[in-house]
């Protein structure tokens, strides 16, 4: 059987904070705030994993109360996202993803992101879809407020 999930995050600017997406540290003024290192594209891939496995989302596995966790990278959340797929006998087949952002530009960056993506779930970067798109000035995303990020999963479960 095929199973599908969604995932959706969002993380406002912070100052004195890297940018990291997809594993990858961006150039930027500000990066994101989070208890984690907000990587905002690998918290949706993330939850469309689980969500493709009916498992509950990131924040049941990673809380953010918990302080032995606080600055964790978020590959790292990917790869435990890849342990529960193992233990459910599930194959992740394809991940699709966009980013939503006036500012940086992160598209240079996805083959990057991709390879990062790809090492933590033990995919190919071909089986990952990196997307950007702004919010043509509307919102929180078009007032440089912060960064959002969509994803969806695709998983094989054999019979």
């Amino acid at each position: 059987m095929y199973r599908t999930g969604i995932g959706y995050d969002v993380h406002q600017f912070a100052e004195g904070r890297p940018l990291i997406l997809g594993g990858v540290e961006i150039e930027h003024s500000h990066g994101l705030a989070g208890h984690s290192d907000a990587d905002v594209l690998s918290h949706a891939i993330a939850d469309a994993l689980l969500g493709s496995l009916g498992l509950p989302d990131i924040g049941h596995y990673f809380p953010p109360t918990d302080d032995s966790i606080e600055g964790i990278c978020s590959l790292k959340i990917l790869e435990k996202c890849r342990e529960l797929c193992v233990e459910h006998g599930a194959v992740i087949q394809n991940i699709d993803s966009s980013m939503v952002a006036e500012a940086p530009k992160v598209l240079p960056h996805a083959e990057a992101m991709k390879e990062n993506i790809a090492a933590a779930l033990g995919v190919t970067t071909g089986q990952i879809g990196i997307k950007a798109t702004t919010n043509e000035t509307m919102g929180f995303v078009g007032r440089k407020e912060g960064i959002a990020a969509l994803a969806s999963a695709m998983v094989y479960l054999p019979d």
